[in-house]
Order: C-alpha cells, then structure tokens, then sequence
C-alpha cells in the first residue's frame, strides 16, 4: 500500500469516525488495518490450535491442589511445605517451597525446579530426593516481585 493509499484510507476513517463512531470502534476491535498496512488482527496465520488430550491433562496436578502440601526428603522427614508454583518466562516450571521456622514464623520461600520433585499419582505426598532442611536453609531466599 503506498503513504497516498494509506492517507486517503485515514482521511476516510477520520470522515467516517466524525459520523458514527461506533462503526470505528468495530472496525478496530475486528483488526481493520488503519495506516500500517500489516495484517489484520485475529486472522488464522496469527492462531496456531493445538489439539490436547484433555483426559490427560485432567489427571495432571491442579497447582492449586499442591499449594500448602508438605514437602519430604527421602527419610520422610518434613522440610517445608510447597508456596506456590511459578512459571519463568523461559517457560520453566519452579516451585516455591516455605522452609524453616515455625507455624509459619521466621519462614523463608526458595525456588526449585519443579522436576526436582517426585509427586505421588493423587499429589498428596512430594518428595524432594536428597534434601535437608539445612541445605534448603542455605539456598537463596526467594521474594515475590
């Protein structure tokens, strides 16, 4: 599209604004292209559907179920308890474990990866293999941005 073509289109946008604006904001919500000249938006090149299992997804691990459930080592002893699970924007999966302290008093949160974590099949038992309190103690503290 040449700067003519695109004046004349944003002359007619302009004329038709001054009129009903209603109609420009449609054509706006609906990705009608104004000065640029780049596609429009929500056109199928811009949304790529994939296909789940959604039966496998549902047997997955809600995050909101593992929220607040204890975390063991490997003799079954108590280390802390899982915070949240946070999503990196690498696309990598941690989870943020409250270590130390008691009932929640001089606690702090440390990030781990989350396939450190060993999860039974109904996620009621986590298992950080290998770990202790003090070691966990001894990572960075984690703060929420």
């Amino acid at each position: 599209m040449t700067a003519n073509e695109n004046m004349e289109r944003a002359a007619r946008f302009r004329r038709a604004c001054g009129r009903a604006p209603l109609p420009c904001v449609i054509s706006l919500f609906f990705g009608m292209t104004i000065l640029t000249g780049l596609p429009s938006l929500g056109t199928a090149a811009d949304v790529k559907v994939v296909v789940v299992d959604v039966v496998a997804v549902a047997d997955g691990y809600r995050a909101s179920k593992l929220r607040g459930t204890a975390v063991v080592n490997s003799k079954n002893e108590k280390i802390g308890e899982i915070d949240d699970l946070v999503i990196g924007k690498d696309r990598v999966l941690f989870a943020i474990v409250q270590v130390g302290g008691f009932l929640g008093l001089g606690s702090r949160l440390i990030a781990v990866p989350y396939t450190s974590l060993q999860i039974s099949d109904d996620g009621r038992h986590i298992v950080l293999p290998g770990a202790t309190k003090q070691q966990l103690e001894r990572l960075p503290e984690f703060k929420y941005r």
